[in-house]
């Protein structure tokens, strides 16, 4: 059937999505999305629609990101703006492109010196991001279309991020991508869910076209002619409408002269004889086999290529002889796999040239999978070798050929290069990649192991699941025996840091500790190391050890030449250390930091001060303070990039929102972060803060308490400071009955280090079940202890915790009037912070201690004060607890106590006599409503009081209570009475 050539395929069935995208790029600026899974025609949309607003594509700079896990380093863009081979001279670039030359070493003769290298490589890739958008401002461009974005690398992200928020002049940009290869904590995730508010955001959703659609674009491979409706559905059936794989099964039927064309409509010979692979891999796998030795030869070398090349390079890793070579080449293209197509990143084709590829890299993964591994490693050999004359060598390449090949030395080699070249340009989590790797490698000398390893800042994997198997290489690596003193120091150090990325505070105390004698100079790196263990990590250190440590670390400091901008990460360390430890300083300290974003570090610096500021204000009780430090967290870090550190500050004004009242909406906002992955603070956090706001509007229940189980064992087994004692005091309060042993070890904790600070949250809840198990004396002397170690701190929140204490200590000698006066200046020193839910807690303790007075007026006052807070606050679970109160006394919850009406206190109503009568009989609660004619919801309420009354918690033990007692028409009197 050659008469019967397959013509290219027509764009069918996408005209409102090209419509909407087309409207999008001939507006103002705009992030247009376009997701949609492998085939599915993402790509050919964005051309139609570049080519529909910007025919000869002078503003449009197209790139693709390559499907390497060790993906160089801003290659998809670097090599787009090498493919347009702007005249670099004539731009007018400014000083800061210099920093372009590693990148684009051919243009060293037209771009401006490099400047002087930042501090580190934060700082670095900060000057990389704004030069490149330079590059692109200064030809013209003004959309940028970056395809299967999914596999960009970090810098890249960095670099997309940075031109579609930046400020007045953001790029228009053009995503596409694989949602099921989006990662949980993808940058991609962030971008779209926190939109510029003068960019537009359009995302288009691309699925399987409709069989209609489906029979157009076999009819325009066919000439034009009609399908068969029977053939079109075949087709449909077995591709679910994909266009690629569409393409390839019409393809694959005319290779083996399965169609014919009666009377102009083209149909399938015999539908159930021949039954076409239903998926892409079976159908390029049988058009292989149809093709010769040679020709799979060619294809396997341009699937291990992946990118477009010319055909000398190609035919290089074929090892093909020159004499095989033409019909090698011209059976491949024969089989409609190959095609010529523009440069891709990385492909080393000079730039504006077009090379051959896989029309589809779903088509090139099918061939590359079939071919024997031995014929794979050898074509990865060939291919660097080939790639190796290329300029600029693209060492990222080499480096994945050459270890594809098992070539480690030669692979270590480019590794090491990419893994450097990453770090100068910022690229960590690239570098991340290849440490891990090079790392690991058992032929590594020692001393690259310390020198790599040493190079990476612990602060670029937090967050990233990779930071936990860097932790173990770096303890395989220490445990290998095969480091010098200084050099196993050196990877000592890198792993204290790394431990206190991934959570692990107990042990990264231990392991500084250890590191820091055999550091081999002082400096920055010991003083820094000594300043991590003046923070209240160790579980048994006092806080005098922990101070010791922070005053050698400020003399080592003193006497060593440290940077400018070091000095202020010690002063901040320092001043971080000083908070946790509940130590005054650290307030004075803090007014000597000051506010820098002169550079990407001094702003990433600026941005942890205030984030750490306002979470220690936040422990403080000084609140508007906390509220203000954390919004300009946000601020600094939003404008930065410097996302994890948004996000803490984020979660943290959650924490803050929790406290002060500000609970409308917060469950919403905390429930995305109760999931994440990588983040152990941030979704710890969240989880007790949810799970606190869901039991005040719900009650107590399995679930709560065994969430926040989980998280006080989580935080306690990684060494955190305040957050187990703050859990275990929320989890006593949901406990079932009180107990000691749920707050016994933060206390013991507590208690060992003398930091007071941590008090707030745990020691009240601690003394209550101390009472409660008869421990007076063990309260008292832990209370005195307690106001011992807060005289002389302005920490308000210790001032409300002193006087509960106060109150629950009058309450256990049975001193009402005291208590009732120690819980009034509580409530009132909660409110003053503010923290309503604690206050209208309290003013309930104090109405409780007031009741038992003859005149009941100022503790019913009391109650609807407190209910009235409860119910403003959403706390429906506290307010319901209240009214039940108020109505077995007589006072309503909508008005001024009415006098006359009676009160019963601690006996059971009239009302509630009748339900308890009834429940004695074994009837249910709503044959008991239907018996007194009352609504069932009341005959629970008034159950639920009598069963409190009794101090019970079942019906079967109200029954029991209610046939010991003998009741009568007159009703016995409530618990406790004669």
């Amino acid at each position: 059937m050659a008469e019967h050539a397959l013509d290219g395929t027509r764009f069918v069935g996408r005209d409102r999505e090209l419509a909407r995208v087309v409207e999008a790029l001939a507006g103002p600026p705009a992030l247009v999305l376009v997701e949609g899974e492998a085939g599915i025609g993402k790509s050919r949309l964005v051309r139609e629609a570049v080519a529909a607003g910007d025919p000869d594509g002078a503003r449009t700079l197209p790139a693709v990101c390559p499907p390497f896990l060790e993906a160089f380093t801003l290659g998809p863009v670097v090599d787009a703006v090498r493919q347009a081979a702007p005249d670099v001279a004539a731009l007018g670039l400014t000083a800061v492109a210099g920093v372009l030359r590693p990148l684009f070493p051919e243009w060293s003769g037209a771009l401006p010196p490099a400047p002087e290298a930042p501090p580190d490589a934060g700082a670095a890739r900060h000057q990389l991001v704004r030069a490149l958008a330079e590059l692109l401002d200064r030809a013209g461009v003004r959309v940028l279309v970056v395809e299967d974005v999914h596999w960009a690398d970090s810098t890249t992200w960095d670099f997309l991020v940075y031109v579609a928020t930046r400020r007045p002049r953001p790029l228009t940009l053009v995503l596409t991508y694989r949602p099921e290869e989006v990662a949980a904590g993808s940058p991609l995730l962030r971008l779209t869910s926190r939109p510029a508010p003068d960019v537009r955001q359009v995302r288009v959703t691309l699925g399987g076209l409709p069989v209609s659609d489906a029979a157009g674009l076999a009819s325009s491979m066919l000439g034009g002619a009609r399908v068969s409706a029977a053939f079109a559905a075949f087709l449909h059936d077995r591709t679910e409408g994909v266009p690629l794989a569409l393409e390839e099964c019409v393809r694959l039927l005319r290779d083996r002269d399965d169609l014919t064309c009666r009377d102009g409509e083209w149909a399938r010979r015999g539908l159930d004889e021949i039954a076409v692979p239903p998926t892409i891999r079976d159908s390029v796998t049988e058009r292989v086999a149809r093709l010769t030795a040679d020709a799979r030869r060619v294809l396997l070398a341009a699937a291990v290529l992946t990118d477009p090349v010319d055909e000398h390079t190609l035919a290089a890793v074929t090892g093909l002889p020159p004499d095989r070579w033409p019909a090698a080449l011209r059976a491949a293209y024969g089989s409609g796999l190959l095609g010529e197509t523009a440069t891709r990143p990385g492909g080393g084709l000079a730039a504006g040239r077009t090379g051959i590829a896989f029309r589809h890299v779903l088509a090139a993964r099918a061939v590359y999978d079939r071919a024997p591994a031995p014929e794979r490693a050898a074509a990865h050999r060939r291919a660097g070798e080939a790639l190796e004359a290329t300029v600029p060598r693209p060492v990222g390449r080499l480096a994945h050929h050459f270890r594809e090949a098992g070539l480690t030395r030669r692979w270590f080699g480019y590794a090491r290069q990419t893994a450097l070249l990453a770090l100068s340009s910022g690229d960590h989590l690239t570098a991340a990649t290849l440490l891990h790797a090079l790392i690991t490698e058992p032929t590594l000398p020692p001393t690259e192991v310390a020198a790599l390893a040493g190079q990476v800042s612990a602060h670029a994997f937090t967050g990233d699941p990779r930071a936990g198997e860097i932790v173990r290489t770096l303890r395989a690596v220490l445990d290998s025996g095969r480091l010098g003193r200084r050099d196993r120091a050196a990877v000592r150090a890198q792993l204290g840091r790394m431990l206190l990325t991934v959570g692990e505070y107990t042990e990264a105390a231990a392991v500084l500790e250890q590191a820091i004698p055999d550091l081999a100079d002082h400096g920055y790196p010991i003083a820094s190391a000594m300043t991590v263990l003046g923070l209240p990590l160790h579980g048994s250190w006092p806080v005098a050890t922990h101070l010791r440590w922070l005053e050698r670390a400020e003399a080592v400091a003193a006497a060593s030449d440290i940077g400018p901008v070091d000095g202020i990460e010690l002063r901040l360390a320092r001043m971080t250390a000083l908070f946790e430890l509940g130590e005054e300083s650290g307030w004075e300290l803090a007014g000597r930091v000051g506010a820098d974003e002169s550079s990407p570090r001094a702003a990433m610096l600026t941005a942890r001060f205030h984030l750490n500021t306002g979470h220690a204000a936040m422990k403080w009780g000084r609140y508007a303070d906390a509220r203000r430090y954390l919004a300009a967290a946000v601020d600094v870090a939003g404008r930065h990039g410097y996302q994890r550190l948004r996000d803490l500050a984020v979660v943290t004004t959650g924490h803050l929102d929790w406290l002060t009242g500000a609970w409308d909406g917060l469950d919403e906002r905390l429930a995305a972060w109760q999931e994440v992955d990588g983040e152990p603070l941030i979704r710890m956090d969240a989880l007790l803060v949810g799970t606190q706001l869901r039991v005040a509007r719900g009650g107590p229940d399995e679930s709560a308490r065994a969430v926040l189980s989980a998280v006080r064992e989580e935080s306690t087994r990684r060494g955190t400071t305040d957050l187990p004692a703050e859990t275990a005091g929320a989890l006593s309060r949901v406990a079932a009955r009180p107990s000691a042993d749920l707050t016994a070890e933060p206390v013991a904790r507590m208690v060992r280090k003398g930091v007071w600070l941590w008090a707030g949250e745990v020691l009240p809840e601690h003394l209550a079940a101390l009472l409660s198990a008869g421990r007076r004396g063990e309260a008292e002397s832990l209370a005195a202890a307690f106001e011992d170690g807060a005289r002389g701190r302005d920490a308000p929140v210790l001032a409300a915790t002193l006087a509960c204490c106060r109150a629950l200590l009058a309450e256990g000698r049975g001193d009402l009037a005291a208590a009732a006066a120690a819980w009034e200046a509580a409530a009132t020193a909660w409110q003053a912070l503010p923290r309503p839910y604690d206050a209208a807690k309290a003013r309930e303790r104090r109405a409780r201690c007031l009741l038992p007075d003859r005149n009941r007026a100022p503790a019913l006052t009391e109650l609807r004060t407190a209910w009235r807070e409860f119910t403003a606050l959403g706390a429906r679970h506290d307010a319901d607890r209240v009214r039940h109160v108020l109505d077995a006394h007589g006072a309503g919850t909508d008005g001024a106590w009415r006098p006359g009406r009676r009160g019963y206190g601690d006996r059971l109503s009239p009302r509630e006599l009748e339900v308890v009568r009834l429940v004695a009989t074994g009837l249910t609660n709503r044959e008991i409503a239907k018996a007194l004619s009352r609504s069932p919801k009341t005959v629970a309420t008034q159950l639920n009081s009598a069963m409190r009354k009794h101090g019970v918690s079942s019906r079967t033990a109200l029954a029991v209570r209610v046939t010991q007692a003998g009741y009568d028409a007159g009703g016995p009197p409530g618990p406790g009475t004669s």
